[in-house]
């Protein structure tokens, strides 16, 4: 009776019992820039419940057009659709972590966060205007480091990515010439460079290329134990890529003010921002046409909120304050249908 009781609590806390009793396991797709957290999740649910998630890190472009293309149950992206091109491919999107892009090097000598690097210098080197460490607009942010006269190479994502649209759209708003001359977006006609597939390719490569530069999410900087770089924010300080640094930013969004949770995080005022935040966000059919199916990916999600905030914390993400949680699942209830037309999430 007892264990019958504390059986019963436990799966509906998860959400529903039926769904979590019947359901297979769920696919996904999309931003690389949250696989370590969505993978860690995924085994924690998978020991609680018996159910598997299953996610392939392909890229922001890659996850958008599996979901449009209905090949798995939910989309991932670090790019948010616009509420027009939501209402135009019949979508739903909600963040689900915040975490930070991080320019990394690979330079002798130089250790994780030792050279500074403000906006204008870091859109320059990937214009390719500066070309070597030892460049004047480098040496001046850095008078403390000797730097090497070693050509700089540009390591850029190869494949549509969410951490390449957060990457671009913080130097489209630091420098006029990237702005005009690039842009922003998940996929952009680089000036220079060589292309790696996914944040696992771009560390790949600055890891064995000497005098490297790239961006990866900044959990994958901690795992490969690679150097990243400080950054002067719109405030004017310099600051380290961290769990703290990123909840600073996440601290301006507005969610219940924007619709569609169309809002980004780069360039945010405050001493302690850094400014290459952004938060990635699941993408999922509005009128659901397998119900139980989207129920399951809604629990799986309800509960990484309610109990993945450690492990965020330990990979330096920062988990869905429990006000926007509240936000994301009136919306479920709201915006996501059956084909009978009543909500899914329950």
């Amino acid at each position: 009776m007892i264990k019958a009781m504390i059986r019963s609590v436990l799966l509906l806390t998860l959400g529903s019992v039926a769904a979590l009793g019947n359901a297979a396991d769920i696919t996904g797709a999309g931003a690389t820039f949250p696989y370590p957290i969505y993978a860690k999740w995924a085994d924690a649910y998978k020991t609680q419940t018996g159910i598997g998630m299953n996610y392939q890190s392909i890229g922001s472009g890659g996850g958008i057009k599996q979901i449009k293309a209905s090949t798995v149950d939910f989309g991932a992206s670090d790019m948010p659709l616009t509420p027009q091109e939501l209402d135009k491919e019949g979508l739903f999107q909600f963040p689900a972590i915040i975490g930070g892009v991080v320019p990394i090097v690979n330079l002798d000598g130089v250790g994780a966060g030792q050279l500074r690097l403000n906006g204008r210098a870091l859109a320059d080197i990937f214009l390719g205007t500066i070309k070597n460490w030892d460049d004047p607009a480098i040496a001046a942010l850095n008078p403390d480091i000797k730097l090497p006269s070693t050509v700089i190479t540009v390591v850029r994502r190869a494949d549509g990515s969410g951490t390449t649209f957060v990457f671009t759209d913080y130097l489209s708003q630091v420098s006029k010439e990237w702005s005009s001359r690039v842009g922003q977006g998940t996929s952009v006609s680089w000036p220079t460079g060589v292309g790696g597939k996914g944040n696992e390719g771009v560390a790949a490569y600055v890891q064995r290329i000497k005098g490297a530069i790239g961006y990866v999410e900044f959990a994958y900087a901690k795992k490969n134990k690679m150097s990243h770089v400080q950054m002067l924010n719109r405030a004017g300080k310099y600051v380290q890529p961290d769990e703290d640094t990123f909840a600073a930013a996440a601290a301006n969004a507005r969610w219940d003010k924007a619709p569609g949770f169309y809002d980004l995080l780069t360039d945010q005022p405050g001493p302690n921002s850094w400014p290459m935040t952004g938060a990635s966000f699941i993408l999922l059919h509005a009128d659901a046409k397998d119900p139980a199916k989207t129920a399951a990916v809604l629990t799986f999600f309800s509960w990484a909120f309610k109990n993945g905030g450690k492990m965020a914390s330990e990979l330096d993400y920062v988990a869905m304050p429990p006000n926007v949680v509240k936000l994301i699942e009136s919306a479920w209830q709201a915006k996501i249908k059956g084909p009978n037309g009543q909500p899914v999430w329950k």
